[in-house]
């Protein structure tokens, strides 16, 4: 069996060829047979025979199969060696050469005995030496040219051809290598290729991403190493083909050429591969690409679709129409900015389809899949666009007729306007009345432009807007100018008749006493009442009795028409009022959401994050606040209840207050304005607040919009008084006031915590000490028991200028310090100094010499600080407040020792209150009772009252009605039931008005007769002071003859002289003439110690 035998390679035998026992010279014969020559080597017999057959295959398989199928020529040069050598060694040769042989010549030994021994030895062993070719013996180096021509000969054997055995070893690897390169390069290319056409197609982006890279990064690699090996091979050839310039003269020889043949062979087959490769690798890349390109497509289609159908929802939602010219102004502005950030998705999908076609235009191989989506894209977009068109139509539509209906409610109101600026008594006259008829006509002749022609037309025209609430609109717009035509027409026939009336002469007739009376002349209270008089006058002076009642009535005709034109005129303030609040709620619901995607939104915008400077990263809480939940909550809820009250503004005040809580979210975004400033201080020249604004075309900076919450909050105040002060007689009008009540109530304490949150050096919680009731600046005098005498001299004649901070627990002194810087930096803080705890507190009204001055005493008198007030209305507010801080704290300690006394004894029955009176049990609505707003009392005389009148009393201690905007005022006031802690110090030797406390009391005057609800009372009658109520009024009980009322507190001290109340407790440490006006010096029991005092 034959076994395929592995071409033997240079490399391989590299260190058996190195020996150089025979070699391949390159040398032909003279029929062009290869020559092998076996040089002089004396170790000849001692090379093994492996190596001596790989030696011999491999010099017989370098030759072309042409010149080797000729046949081997063999040199054996044994000139220096031994006849048996030789002998030996043709042996050997002759045994194991593995290809064809044409000739043997072998150099015999050149010495005369080894000669003459090689003659007769050959001669007798001929027959030993009987193989295939001829075997010739030569005895010299000129016989063999005979055969074989010099220039096929090495210089050994006396030739001239040019051989080095180890220049031709290293072509001979170097070739080889090659070939085995070439032969490796090609099974990768062709393994590569395989690979490549077995790689399937994946079907996202990322993924084809990743195998394009893949394969990419592969081909390259591959054509480098392709471009290596080519390099390596035109080095081999370069080296074949410039040969030593010694042998250049002599020629190249076959084996030359041979290489020179195999290596240009090699490269032109890498060249082959290569070009194959190329262009297998274009068709895979160009698929790969479009693949790519598909996948993009396709992902850009689902985002694309997604964003289209989320804005045709949209636009779906875009179905109202509006209630008014505003709104649908507003609705179409909202409409034009939807279209424009919807244009973005519209474009890309637009473009999207554009691709498509250029993909299909490229012959890409998905045609099918491509087209429809191309075709779903432009229908999309063609719908969306059709849809924002008709909702525009509708919405002009809307404009149109809201248009129509303004225009003519503008016209009703310039005819109610011209109506009521007629002046009745000038109409009296042919003249006037001529004149006041020529002006009605020229009105009513610009009706035709103006007012509604016929309400069919309208139904008819505007029949695809015309829902419920708009048809209803319509239909009252109609009716109200129908019912001014009937105004006008009534007022033209009026007119006529008193210009068709001919002129008599005066008569100066005295009118009669009965035309006098049963003249209907208003009072000088009502509606038009001088002119109205003044007219009636005139006409009775004209005209005898019957024109006189004719003329009377007619004027109390006209006086009903005026009334109700002033109502109308009302009625269009109202109006003006509400359009003013809705329009300017919705620029700044607008400017609020500018601001917010403008600015807030930009600065988590990564491509505007290298314009952000380092100070404001992480600080957008800081810069903006709350603003967006203050823009939330004004879009979405108080801006649409608004929109509900445009019919009926006079119901606005419920709006406000149904919200008042939600106003809270002001007093958090005013509390952080002041770092707010200060940060935008610090970064106002940023890059970004630059581009920011440059985008949004606004001439003012991002500070001015920050403002924009703090403004509002404190607009809102002025457009409910404008609101109030033309719905006196409506029937929101106790919301209206209620509105503004709390409105300024807001303001007070988004005031009130500004100030707060500037105190430094509290050590506690500000928040455990309660509400903040009041603030402001005192002059604050000391007086200390156990002080120092000098130090006591002192503190009263300086005072200390001190922030006060009236808290429900608590009464916090600090020291105002002014700080330096603008705007905000500029606020003020305070230092903390002192704090008293309300359950040790006690106050006195009144201090000699001073009406500004009060007291604040400390743990029974311990510690004394006198309060000057800026004004005395301060002072009393102050005093109020602290009156019924102490009230409720005094109702809580008896609460509490009632329900202990209740769990330690449930036999024994419950005590009886120490008063009956019939608000006694109202102590829980005080906080209501301070909030209600009261008209003013006429303090002259009695006020007469049922039993559950204390129950709608208004605010008690009052002194003066304070304005939440004052600066020093903090809001209204109200005493408890019960004053606590309190005495009044009077001037010594003086006889002041009697402070009255509850208790009973003994008459000592005889009131004088009045009107018959009030209270009678003789001298000695005994009646009970039971409490103070409101504006100065006392709930007194006549225990004499069982009648009850309210009496002035003026009136009460006259009626019972300096008669004591047997409940009245005198103070040891009061001044001499005042009293102590509650059960004990302090609420101690039962309420917590009092304060740390610090310097």
């Amino acid at each position: 069996m034959h076994q395929d035998l592995v071409p033997l390679c240079a490399a391989d035998i590299q260190e058996q060829l190195r020996k150089r026992f025979a070699y391949l010279s390159g040398g032909r014969g003279q029929d062009g047979s290869p020559v092998i020559t076996f040089p002089d080597y004396p170790t000849f017999s001692e090379v093994p025979d492996k190596e001596f057959q790989n030696v011999m295959t491999y010099l017989t398989s370098i030759p072309s199969l042409q010149d080797a199928g000729i046949g081997f020529i063999l040199v054996i040069d044994r000139r220096q060696d031994k006849w048996t050598s030789v002998k030996a060694s043709v042996l050997r040769i002759a045994a194991s050469f593995p290809a064809n042989l044409q000739l043997v010549l072998v150099l015999r030994p050149t010495g005369f005995f080894q000669r003459t021994l090689s003659d007769i030895a050959f001669r007798f062993h001929r027959d030993d030496f009987k193989m295939k070719v001829p075997v010739i013996m030569l005895s010299s180096v000129p016989e063999l040219h005979s055969y074989i021509d010099k220039s096929q000969l090495t210089e050994d054997l006396g030739g001239t051809l040019d051989y080095c055995h180890s220049r031709w070893l290293c072509h001979r690897t170097a070739i080889e290598s090659f070939a085995l390169m070439v032969k490796q390069t090609a099974q990768m290319l062709q393994s590569f290729g395989t690979e490549l056409a077995e790689t399937e197609l994946p079907n996202d982006v990322p993924s084809t991403s990743l195998v394009l890279s893949a394969h990419t990064e592969k081909k390259d690699k591959a054509k480098e190493d392709l471009r290596l090996v080519l390099q390596e091979g035109q080095g081999i050839l370069e080296s074949l083909q410039d040969p030593p310039a010694e042998s250049t003269a002599q020629g190249v020889n076959q084996d030359q050429l041979d290489s020179q043949a195999t290596v240009q062979r090699l490269l032109a087959q890498l060249h082959e591969t290569e070009a194959a490769f190329d262009e297998f690798w274009a068709k895979h890349q160009q698929k790969l690409q479009q693949c790519l390109r598909l996948r993009h497509f396709e992902q850009g289609f689902r985002e694309v679709k997604t964003a289209l159908d989320t804005v045709s929802q949209k636009i779906a939602t875009f179905t109202d129409v509006g209630n008014s010219l505003a709104h649908v102004e507003h609705l179409l502005k909202d409409l034009a900015s939807f279209e424009e950030k919807s244009s973005v998705a519209v474009e890309r999908a637009r473009a999207l389809a554009l691709e498509g076609e250029g993909l299909i235009d490229n012959k890409h191989y998905a045609v099918d899949s491509i087209r429809p989506k191309c075709e779903e894209l432009r229908h999309l977009c063609d719908q969306f666009s059709s849809e924002v068109s008709r909702r525009r139509g509708l919405l002009s539509k809307a404009l149109e007729l809201h248009n129509l209906l303004e225009t003519s409610m503008k016209w009703c109101d310039e005819g109610i306007y011209l109506l009521a600026s007629q002046p009745v008594d000038k109409c009296q006259s042919q003249d006037g009345a001529e004149a006041a008829l020529q002006e009605i006509e020229k009105f009513l002749e610009t009706g035709a432009e103006h007012k509604i022609q016929e309400l069919s037309e309208i139904y008819k025209e505007y029949e695809s807007i015309l829902n419920p609430h708009l048809m209803e609109h319509v239909q009252k717009v109609f009716q109200k100018q129908e019912s001014m035509q009937e105004m006008f027409h009534r007022r033209q026939a009026s007119l006529k008749k008193l210009a068709a009336k001919q002129m008599r002469p005066v008569q100066p007739v005295a009118p009669r006493p009965e035309v006098l009376t049963k003249s209907s002349c208003p009072s000088p209270g009502g509606w038009r009442g001088p002119e109205n008089s003044g007219s009636e006058g005139s006409t009775l002076r004209r005209g005898p009795y019957r024109r006189a009642k004719s003329e009377a009535s007619e004027s109390r005709q006209g006086r009903g028409s005026s009334m109700g034109d002033e109502e109308e005129n009302l009625a269009i303030l109202r109006r003006h009022v509400m359009n003013e609040l809705l329009d300017t709620e919705r620029a700044y619901v607008e400017e609020l959401l500018c601001v917010l995607e403008g600015y807030a939104a930009e600065m988590d915008n990564p491509l505007m994050a290298h314009l952000i400077s380092t100070g404001l990263h992480s600080k957008k809480g800081v810069l903006f606040g709350n603003m967006e939940e203050i823009y939330h909550f004004h879009n979405r809820i108080f801006l649409r209840e608004l929109e509900n009250c445009i019919d009926c503004p006079e119901l606005v005040g419920r709006c406000f207050l149904e919200r008042m809580e939600d106003f809270q979210i002001y007093e958090k975004y005013c509390q952080n304005k002041p770092r707010s400033e200060s940060l935008w201080r610090q970064c106002s020249d940023c890059p970004f607040f630059q581009e920011c604004q440059r985008k949004l075309d606004h001439k003012l900076s991002l500070d001015s919009y920050l403002l924009k919450p703090v403004q509002r909050i404190t607009k809102y105040q002025l457009l409910l008084k404008e609101m109030l002060k033309y719905s006196r007689n409506c029937e929101g009008a106790e919301d209206l006031q209620e509105a503004l009540s709390s409105i300024l109530g807001i303001l007070k304490a988004v005031n009130d915590s500004m100030h707060l949150i500037a105190i430094t050096g509290y050590d506690g919680n500000l928040g455990d000490l309660g509400k903040l009731l009041m603030q402001g600046s005192f002059s604050v005098w000391t007086d200390h028991k156990k002080g120092h005498t000098k130090v006591k001299e002192l503190a009263r004649f300086k005072p200390m200028q001190r922030h006060l901070f009236l808290h429900e627990k608590a009464v916090l002194f600090c020291k105002k310090r002014e700080e330096s810087g603008e705007g905000y930096e500029k606020a003020p803080s305070y230092s903390y100094k002192q704090s008293l705890n309300m359950a040790a507190v006690g106050i006195t009204e009144n201090v000699k010499g001073d009406a500004k001055k009060f007291e604040i005493w400390y743990n029974s008198r311990e510690e004394v600080y006198i309060i000057q007030a800026p004004t005395p209305e301060i002072k009393a507010a102050w005093v109020s407040e602290i009156r019924k801080v102490l009230t409720s704290q005094l109702q809580a300690c008896r609460e509490a020792s009632q329900h202990r006394a209740l769990e330690h004894s449930h036999s024994l029955p419950l005590p009886t209150p120490a008063s009956t009176s019939p608000s006694r049990g109202n102590t829980r609505n005080v906080k209501n009772l301070e909030e209600r707003k009261t008209a003013p009392l006429n303090l002259e005389g009695y006020v007469s009252a049922s039993l559950s009148k204390p129950h709608e009393k208004g605010k008690g201690w009052s002194k003066t009605s304070q304005s939440l905007e004052a600066p020093e005022d903090d809001g209204g006031w109200s005493s408890a039931e019960e004053p606590i802690n309190s005495s009044d110090a009077e001037e010594d030797g003086s006889v002041g008005p009697k402070k009255l406390v509850p208790g009973k009391y003994t008459v000592v005057m005889d009131e004088e007769k009045g009107d018959p609800n009030t209270l009678n009372v003789r001298s000695g009658d005994v009646v009970e002071v039971v409490e103070e109520g409101a504006e100065g009024l006392w709930f007194v009980r006549d225990l004499t003859h069982g009648q009850e009322a309210w009496v002035p507190a003026s009136s009460l001290c006259a009626l019972l002289g300096k008669s004591r109340s047997a409940q009245c407790l005198s103070s040891s440490e009061s001044s001499p003439g005042s009293a102590v006006l509650s059960n004990s010096s302090s609420c101690s029991e039962g309420c917590p110690a009092p304060f740390d005092l610090q310097a």
